[in-house]
């Protein structure tokens, strides 16, 4: 896959991935932690910084999120966290998340992005695919979290054109 390419494409993930971090750091606590609040804005962040780790990362198999995290998300059945996790422990995670999702473009190749990817609950999607619909889901729920922020306190986060930091130096 072309340089400028996945410049191109980091440039827009991390900037997704910026703008639901600048959601996090928004969040009020009684906001962050409201149990009776649905969708819960905690859970929101964790949802999409487990897929984010997960669609990076390529596959279930071997899959295993950083504690103190694990595979419940994936069970059908919905189950949630015992508690609501800290936004000290979100941002950590989406540290960790940004970090898999750079090395996951940087490592793409034309062959590879063809290739079928290996979440049967997407259908025929290409892993070039992936990432795009990465891109999406995380620029989704950066949204949801902002309309809530606007919602309740009256102000959300500026929109990120592009991420500040760049691809292995190549700022196209």
């Amino acid at each position: 896959m072309d340089t400028i390419w996945k410049a191109i494409l980091w440039r827009q993930l991390g900037a997704a991935i910026d703008m639901l971090e600048n959601a996090v750091r928004a969040c009020p606590e009684e906001i962050w932690s409201d149990r009776s609040r649905q969708p819960e804005y905690w859970y929101v962040v964790y949802h999409t910084l487990f897929f984010l780790d997960l669609t990076a990362y390529g596959s279930v198999e071997g899959f295993l999120p950083p504690p103190p995290f694990n595979l419940d998300e994936l069970d059908p059945a919905g189950i949630l966290p015992p508690r609501p996790y800290t936004q000290d422990e979100m941002l950590a995670y989406l540290e960790h998340g940004r970090r898999k999702s750079l090395e996951a473009i940087e490592a793409m190749t034309a062959e590879k992005a063809q290739r079928p990817c290996k979440f049967g609950w997407m259908g025929t999607l290409s892993e070039g695919d992936v990432l795009l619909q990465s891109l999406r889901h995380v620029q989704h729920h950066a949204a949801q979290l902002n309309l809530i922020l606007r919602q309740t306190t009256g102000s959300a986060p500026r929109w990120v054109a592009r991420t500040a930091s760049g691809l292995d130096g190549v700022d196209g």
